[in-house]
């Protein structure tokens, strides 16, 4: 009956760690811990538009190079009022927010985009004033 006990107690204790570390690695991703503190601006033209989970994205190339831009979750994003309806691959975009803290990745997360004299304020309370 020990030998059950202890057995049982090994697998529970192994589920709570794992269940732990998933949680974890989950905040780390829709969280803000991977990027940098202050604000970055970035410039380019949208080469790739995605609205859908976990959040949506844009590609965007500047001068060559592919940047990620991570917007909100879809239901934010389309309420900030942003949808495929109203940018296209080709138009030019201007992204507000906090890049990645790893300064080789070209990725940031944006709190506010404009494409075609449009503002989006995906993340509203995050805006510099």
């Amino acid at each position: 009956m020990e030998l059950f006990s202890r057995r049982a107690a090994l697998k529970t204790a192994g589920g709570i760690a794992m269940t732990a570390l998933m949680s974890v690695n989950a905040a780390a991703h829709h969280g803000w811990s991977w990027t940098d503190d202050g604000f970055f601006e970035l410039k380019g033209t949208i080469s790739g538009i995605y609205i859908g989970n976990p959040h949506a994205t844009l590609d965007v190339d500047v001068e060559g190079e592919t940047w990620r831009v991570e917007l909100a979750p879809p239901s934010r994003t389309i309420a900030a009022g942003f949808t495929e309806d109203v940018a296209a691959v080709g138009d030019e975009i201007t992204a507000i927010g906090n890049r990645s803290r790893e300064s080789t990745e070209r990725r940031m997360k944006a709190v506010r985009i404009v494409v075609r004299d449009e503002t989006y304020d995906v993340y509203p309370y995050r805006v510099p004033s």
